[in-house]
């Protein structure tokens, strides 16, 4: 992005991290050296932002359809 540069991570250094393919990561350089660390997000951290942009987006025919179960007929659900 912009001005910067990718690198690519061996899958094996990423286990020993505990990270998936694009997680995100800090980088800095510390004794010329890169050093990287698992970016800790708090419980729930961006959920009202994914939300927002879900709702903005509108929904799927499909969501609409999903819709029919929120509540149960009669007190009971049909499937």
């Amino acid at each position: 992005m912009g001005n910067s540069t990718g690198m690519i991570v061996p899958k094996a250094l990423l286990d020993q991290l505990g990270l998936a393919s694009g997680a995100k990561i800090d980088i800095n350089v510390e004794g010329g050296k890169f050093v990287a660390q698992p970016i800790k997000r708090k419980v729930r951290e961006g959920w009202e932002e994914a939300a927002k942009r879900i709702g903005a987006a509108g929904l799927t025919e499909e969501d609409e359809d999903w819709l029919e179960f929120d509540e149960p007929i009669d007190g009971e659900w049909e499937w």
